[in-house]
């Protein structure tokens, strides 16, 4: 109580000042650890993709790129689910994440530009619901620049705490 009294009278008697002091200090203890949910959604996120691909059969993913005339299509499909796996496994742990994020953005990018753009910026098309079951449209651009973004953050501003990257860079 008395330091609530001392805070109060430090700062003009503002029973608010004293709150957004202390709601600044709490936020700036957490500030820290915001990258892990983007590691965990991220890294989880270009995994379960890359993961689809290969138990679908990497030929059925390079058939709809050959349909789309993506040069030597077998080869683009083996690098773009290797870059799902392991990049999303290396953000996922917080390790060399300013290395993986760039091929991880560019299959973000022709992802956007090839399958995405037609449909538009929303992630979510609902068409109908029928049964009580939405019925939704093909995703446009949204996610795919959700993602880019996540990226950028975890590059420029670090893997935050529990990072493999930290870990490896001490030894």
């Amino acid at each position: 109580m008395t330091e609530l009294s001392s805070s109060l009278e430090r700062t003009g008697g503002s029973r608010f000042a004293f709150l957004s002091s202390r709601l600044a200090s709490t936020r700036a203890s957490l500030a820290g650890w915001a990258p892990i949910p983007l590691r965990l959604i991220v890294g989880y996120g270009f995994m379960e993709h890359g993961y689809a691909k290969l138990a679908r059969g990497p030929e059925a993913f390079a058939a709809i790129l050959h349909a789309m005339g993506v040069p030597a299509p077998h080869l683009m499909a083996w690098l773009t689910i290797l870059t799902e796996l392991v990049g999303g496994l290396a953000v996922l742990l917080g390790a060399f994440v300013p290395l993986v994020s760039l091929p991880m953005a560019a299959v973000l990018v022709v992802a956007m530009l090839t399958v995405h753009l037609p449909y538009g910026f929303s992630s979510i098309k609902l068409l109908s619901v029928t049964a009580g079951r939405a019925q939704f449209g093909p995703p446009g651009y949204e996610l795919d620049l959700l993602y880019i973004a996540c990226l950028a953050a975890l590059a420029i501003g670090g893997s935050g705490p529990m990072a493999i990257g930290d870990y490896l860079r001490k030894k």
